[in-house]
Order: C-alpha cells, then structure tokens, then sequence
C-alpha cells in the first residue's frame, strides 16, 4: 500500500482543497435549477410537481447511475471519473442555458445526473482509501461542508442574476465556473494510489451488488440516508413558492439568501463528522434527525423569522445525518468502499427524487402545512431507525 495522506502534508492541503472545491461544484451543479423552479414553472406554464420534475430528473439520472457505479466501481479510477463527471456536466449546464424547450431541460437534467453519480461515490471512496484512517471522519466532515456551500454559492448567483438578467445567464456563468473547478480538481489533486483497479473485461458484480442488500446495518443506514434527503430536497425544492406569496412577497434575490442557511449545514459536517470520532456515529445522526424533525415543524408558524430559524435548524440537522450515514456506511462492512457509497447514494437520490416530487402534490392541494405534515411522517421513521441503530453495536 502507498502512502496515506496525513495531516500536515502537502498532498492533505491539496487533497482537501481539491475535495472541497470539487463537491462544491458537483452539488451547485446537481442543484443549479432549484432555486428557479417557480420561475421555470411560469416561464413553462408548469404546475409545482411539473416544475420540480427539473430536480428530480437529475436525481433520478443520478439513482440509476449509481446501480452501474456500485458494479463496477473495481474498474474506476476515482480521480479520473471524478473529474470527468464535473467537467462534462458543467458542459451540460451551458447547453440548458440556451435550452428553449423544457423536455429537452429534463432530458440533460437527466444525463447530467447520470454523469454526476460518479462524483460523490468515488469522492467518498477516495477520502476512505486514500487519508489515515484515524482522521477519516475529519476529511469526510470537510467534504460534505463543501456541499452545501456548492448549493448556496449556486443558488445565490442564479436567483440574483434571474432578477437582474435571466434565469439563463446565471446557469451560463454558474456552468464556467464549475468547469474552472474540475480542471482544477485535474492539475492539484493527488492521485488514486491505494486501490489496486481491476483491469480488462468488465462484469457487474451482481453477487456484490445482493451482499450490501442482506446487510441489516448497512440498509438501516440507507433507509435513514433514504428519508432525510427525500425531506430536504422536498422542503427546499418548494420553500420558495411560499415565500415568494403572500404575505411575504420576497424578490427571487433575496429568496436566493435564504439560502445561506446552507452555510449552517457546512457548520454542522464539520462539527458532527469531528464529534462522530469521540461518540460514535449512531448517537449523532440520532440526535441529528431529531434536530431536523423539530426544524421543519418550526416552519409552521407564520413570521418570517421563526421560518428562517427553522429551516436553519433543519438545515444542521441534515447534514448532521448526511455527514455521519455516509462516513459510517463504507466502515460496516468488508465490501468495496466505493460499491458501498455508490449504493448509499443509490438510496439518497432515490429518496430526492420520489419525495422531492411528491411534495408538489401536497403543496398544491394542503399548501405548506400538507407539506410538514408529510415530512414529519418520513423523518419519525427515520428517527425509529436511527434509534433501532443505535441500540446495535456500532
């Protein structure tokens, strides 16, 4: 085995840098449109659930994708793909920027998430086969802060120029820039040198892929991974309909700022995924979910100011899930690190997708109460099977 990257180093700084860098780009780019689904919905003559269907085709490219990564991830490189993956969907956000017809917009929606796929999966895989195992849980905290970062730098870019140009312009600059970062990601970060890629003809593992399914723990971490993501995506995917009604009545601007709460999910990464070294993380992503839960029941009431505390608390609570399930899922077994992200994302982005149109469908007939009636459903059960996980030994 070569080397590993510790602390102190310079392949940590690049490696971490790079890593950062690279999720923030893959994720603004998984989430570029969000923030402008009431717009496109306008610009489209769409309803809530057409409209969302701009996030959950990507995620959706995204799920089946990760069913071909999770079989021959043995195969991948993961420095290579990893920059492929960011360079050619930035591409793809340029060509939806002068995109005239929505179809077409799912459609690289589509290719583009198939393509994304197999950023995080193999950015995890990376971080556990590449960085001292004693600091793991430190570099996987830094990785998923970048996440959210990626979603606020994104969203707050194109809501801003949506109000003083377009909707279109902001995915052209937002394109740029996200390419810039992945050949970045190809000049500074270290190689891929202690997984040994198999070589020649290559046969998905469906013996592999059945394994993680008879795993109980790991399940139960997708299940979890399941619920949370399909809440959040859901809530930010339709928080801006009613903050752009009435009574508040915000710019599509200032709604882009609401999503600097993202910067309290980079706080909470970072600390859980520290914590999660000393405690373990089966008590933290329980204490994690129920953070989000007493979130989104905050966004019930009415001012505006309670909403904003409890979409940050939700905010926190999720990535103080997503930082854990997705650390703690690669260490509960002997299977490959990346076929073990790759099904996590698997479950992740199949909970976005479903949830993150549904939800549609309860805002326009329940408005924003049908929706918080819906999540806190999806999140008590994902807070039963946080507890169930905990109570086994970790």
């Amino acid at each position: 085995m070569a080397r590993l990257i510790d602390k102190g180093t310079r392949e940590y700084t690049c490696a971490l840098i790079m890593m950062f860098f690279g999720s923030l780009a893959a994720f603004g780019a998984e989430y570029c449109l969000q923030p402008v689904i009431p717009i496109l919905a306008q610009d489209f003559n769409l309803t809530p659930t057409q409209a969302s269907l701009s996030m959950s085709f990507g995620t959706i490219g995204m799920a089946f994708s990760m069913l071909l990564i999770a079989s021959i991830s043995k195969h991948l490189e993961r420095k290579k793909v990893m920059v492929i993956a960011l360079g050619i969907s930035s591409i793809l956000i340029l060509l939806m920027s002068i995109t005239e017809e929505f179809a077409l917009i799912l459609a690289l929606r589509f290719v583009q998430g198939i393509l994304l796929a197999g950023f995080p999966s193999l950015a995890v895989a990376y971080i556990n086969e590449e960085f001292n195992p004693k600091i793991i849980g430190a570099a996987i905290g830094v990785y998923v802060a970048a996440t959210p970062l990626g979603g606020l730098v994104g969203r707050i870019l194109i809501s801003t120029l949506t109000d003083v140009a377009s909707w279109r312009m902001g995915l052209m600059i937002a394109g740029i820039l996200y390419l810039l970062s992945a050949i970045m990601m190809w000049i500074f970060l270290p190689p891929s040198l202690n997984k040994k890629i198999e070589h020649g003809k290559i046969k998905i593992q469906w013996k592999d892929f059945l394994s993680l399914l008879q795993n109980k723990k790991i399940i139960m971490i997708y299940l979890i991974a399941f619920c949370v993501m399909g809440c959040f995506v859901c809530t930010y995917n339709f928080i801006s309909y009613v903050l752009m009604a009435e009574p508040y009545n915000l710019s599509q601007t200032i709604i882009g700022f609401i999503f600097v709460l993202y910067l309290v999910g980079s706080v909470s990464s970072a600390v859980m995924g520290t914590l999660s070294d000393h405690y373990g993380h089966g008590i933290i992503i329980v204490i994690s979910v129920i953070i989000q839960l007493v979130g989104i029941l905050l966004t019930l009431f009415m001012p505006l100011i309670v909403k904003i505390i409890g979409l940050a608390i939700f905010t926190y609570g999720f990535f103080g899930v997503h930082s854990n399930a997705c650390a703690w899922a690669p260490q509960s077994c002997q299977n490959d690190k990346a076929q073990v992200s790759a099904m996590y994302m698997l479950f992740y982005y199949i909970g976005a997708s479903t949830f993150g149109t549904i939800g549609g469908t309860f805002l326009s007939n329940y408005g924003w109460n049908g929706i918080v009636v819906f999540e806190t459903v999806i999140l008590t059960i994902g807070l039963i099977l946080a507890i169930i996980l905990y109570k086994k030994k970790e």
